[in-house]
């Protein structure tokens, strides 16, 4: 009987480069052909006097308000908390 080795014994040929897609993917994936830095760059590098984190319209802002909303929220509360921890308890 004895052991069984516990590697293979056949070799697969090793492949470090391909110029084809792998078998699971379609060939022509939209999103890993086209290239959309040259038209980000443009929209970040227009002088419109707005900051960068807001360019890009209205999710940027919907996203820079809730978490303005969330921070004054959040000092608010801890604020308050604050306040009433420091209050003395009565007995």
């Amino acid at each position: 009987q004895g052991l069984r080795p516990l590697a293979p014994t056949e070799f697969l040929d090793l492949i470090f480069g391909t110029s084809k897609p792998p078998p699971g993917l379609p060939a022509a994936d939209p999103f890993l052909v086209t290239n959309k830095v040259p038209d980000l760059q443009k929209v970040f590098q227009r002088s419109d006097g707005l900051p960068v984190h807001l360019k890009l319209g209205y999710p940027d802002r919907l996203l820079y308000r809730t978490t303005m909303a969330l921070t004054i929220g959040g000092t608010i509360y801890c604020l308050v908390a604050l306040f009433i921890a420091s209050q003395p308890k009565k007995q």
